[in-house]
């Protein structure tokens, strides 16, 4: 028997030929494309919101502003107890097993939130003698006597946050002036706390905060770590999340601001944030970092783990999706 092959594409074309403009359809094509990117654009993309800045955080919320300076400055506050990179206390260092990653990696980002959030920047106001004698008095005092003005001054305004979370009148000892911006707090036994407090909260309000956290000695300023760590130690950046839906209360979902969808290549980093033992682990972010390298690396030595590399073969799927090439192979002759 003949052995018939398939069929030969290399001889001359011998029908009919038509004109074809492919500058046209380039641009055709590109025109198209563009009006479905800026219309998509349009109707799909996240909104642009306005940045937060200390400047917005203390006229928007200035009670929540002298609270968190305050914490700041009894080295009470999140940062302040948050470890390295930061510092060297040991509030949120996580590991698992042997693995100290953030010990290993020691403090590469100083920070002391005392002096970083309340003293260098009050010393940049001019002008002010009853600042610079609240100062003076403030540094020349012993460790223990700073934090008692500090504690002094903050429980007055814990009582008042409080007092707003549950809704119950406000306490008779902090006063908030919302049309001007204002805090008073007459807590005995702070010494000159509120004095710098008062300043501190005016600077801020003024812009001048923003300025003096951000002070770099680079051309370009890209280090926002310092007032992106000082807002998040109060409520202003929760209270943003809360609005735009960003807080991660969706079981295996991200989220860009509002009901926007965020990366849904990134679903499966949120799901495990979703289940035990991590949902409730201070160690977390190690967990599922460890989890998800451990997913990775199976995922690459598929064709070296032994029985999942032998799957294709089993399971010939190949062969269907090929299967037009396949057809066309030169078949063995059939005997006679």
């Amino acid at each position: 028997m003949s052995f018939l092959g398939p069929k030969d594409d290399t001889q001359p074309w011998k029908g009919r030929y038509a004109p074809y403009d492919l500058i046209k359809e380039l641009s055709i094509a590109v025109g198209v494309i563009t009006l479905l990117a800026v219309l998509l654009t349009v109707l799909l993309s996240s909104p642009d919101e306005t940045p937060s800045t200390l400047g917005q955080w203390s006229h928007q919320l200035p009670a929540d502003f002298a609270t968190t300076a305050a914490k700041e400055l009894d080295e009470t506050s999140p940062t302040a107890e948050y470890g390295p990179p930061y510092n060297h206390n040991s509030g949120s260092v996580q590991h698992f097993l042997f693995l100290h990653p953030q010990r290993w990696l020691g403090v590469s980002h100083p920070i002391n939130t005392a002096d970083d959030y309340v003293i260098k920047p009050l010393e940049t106001v001019p002008n002010d003698e009853a600042l610079r004698g609240a100062l003076a008095e403030y540094k020349a005092a012993p460790e223990k006597q700073k934090k008692g003005w500090s504690e002094a001054y903050a429980k007055p305004l814990e009582e008042y946050a409080t007092a707003v979370e549950e809704k119950k009148p406000p306490p008779s000892t902090v006063s908030v002036n919302s049309s001007t911006g204002t805090v008073t707090v007459r807590a005995s036994g702070a010494g000159p706390v509120p004095t710098m407090m008062r300043s501190l909260l005016a600077l801020a309000q003024s812009g001048g905060l923003d300025g003096s956290l951000l002070t770099s000695k680079n051309f370009f300023q890209t280090d926002y770590t310092k007032p992106l760590l000082l807002m998040s130690d109060g409520g202003l950046l929760a209270e943003r999340a809360e609005e735009q839906h960003l807080l991660g209360k969706q079981w295996g979902l991200m989220n860009e601001t509002g009901s926007f969808p965020g990366q849904p290549w990134l679903w499966l980093y949120s799901l495990w944030y979703q289940v035990e033992p991590m949902k409730t682990s201070p160690n977390a972010d190690i967990q599922v970092l460890l989890i998800m390298g451990v997913l990775s690396l199976a995922f690459i030595c598929i064709p070296f783990i032994p029985i999942v590399n032998r799957l294709p073969r089993w399971i010939p799927i190949y062969k269907l999706i090929w299967r037009e090439h396949y057809r066309s192979l030169p078949q063995p002759p059939v005997p006679s």
